[in-house]
Order: C-alpha cells, then structure tokens, then sequence
C-alpha cells in the first residue's frame, strides 16, 4: 500500500483527520484528483473547496494577495491556525475545481500534525472537504468513515482530530463577515 505522500502524489484521494472531523482530500494541482474527490463526495463543483495547510507560505501559489496591504495580509495569518478557514481573492488561473463559481478560495493552516507532515513532504495544501457524503454527517474518526466512502479512498489516515467540537468556522478574510459558525 502505498504511503499518504506517495498517495497524493499519484492523484489519490485520501481520508484523514483535521480540527474536528476527518477530511477527504487531494493534490489541488490535479485536475483528475479533484475530480475523482467531487464524485465520491456526490459534491457539486460550482460550491469550490478548502486548501489545508502546515504554513501560510504554501498557500501563497493559490492566492491573489496584490491588492492587499501588509496589515491585512497580518490580520489574515494571525487568526491561525485556530480552525478558522478563511475566504481569499484567488489567483487567476488556478482551477476552478477549487474555486468553484467564486473569484476566491477558502483557505485554513492547521495546526494538525499529520496534515502538517503531509504538507511539508508535497510542499503545498492539500484539498480539504469533510469526510461524508454531502448533506450527510462528517466522520469524526477513521473508525467511523462511511463504508461508501472507505472503498472509494485510495488512503487513510489513521490519526486524531484536535478535538474541535465543530467544523471550521468559515470568514472572509478581508471583511471578517462570518460564513459558517
């Protein structure tokens, strides 16, 4: 079987914990990963999806951040990582499977160690979106994925969410309106 890296790396899609559930994600720059991720999450591409990082820095590729000054990209990166994802200008260009009907990206850095990991061995996010079928409740373990979804992930990690009671709360970054409490 191959490793969580090596996974992602050859466009798999694999299950593993965040905050407080556990995600299903995938390399952002493969279009054949996302699209594989979308149609086992019975997920529209028009409502775009979250990157997941160790560091502000590997999300920099996928952000539009040229109009903004250096107090409000401060603001930005002081609100992590603390299960806030936030929505950014995107960078023209990236695909629109990850920013679906919007000229923005949601964005999250955690402070997940095995996301953490994962993200310093590819040197960029991973695509994050809850671990269920859409409409249904999210996995809070490995243990209880559903068997839907477990024969279509390519795989799996093991570890622990940190234990959030709810899944990331969802702001624009630039107004701080709230998305999803």
């Amino acid at each position: 079987m191959p490793t969580a890296i090596e996974c992602f790396q050859q466009g798999g899609v694999i299950a593993y914990p965040t905050e407080a559930v556990f995600g299903l994600g995938c390399d952002p720059d493969n279009e054949s990963a996302l699209i594989k991720l979308l149609k086992i999450k019975n997920r529209a591409k028009s409502k775009g999806l979250i990157l997941l990082a160790g560091n502000f820095e590997q999300l920099t590729p996928y952000l539009d951040l040229t109009h903004l000054n250096e107090t409000q990209i401060q603001l930005i990166v002081s609100r992590w990582p603390n299960g806030i994802t936030q929505v950014l200008p995107a960078r023209s260009g990236i695909s629109s499977y990850l920013t679906g009907n919007f000229s923005t990206i949601a964005v999250r850095v955690t402070n997940q160690p095995d996301v953490i990991a994962l993200c310093a061995q590819s040197n960029k996010p991973i695509v994050s979106t809850s671990a269920n079928l859409s409409g249904l409740e999210p996995a809070k373990t490995w243990q209880m994925l559903d068997p839907a979804l477990t024969s279509m992930i390519d795989h799996f990690i093991k570890g622990e969410t940190l234990g959030y009671n709810q899944p990331s709360k969802i702001i624009d970054g630039l107004t701080g309106e709230v998305f999803r409490t």
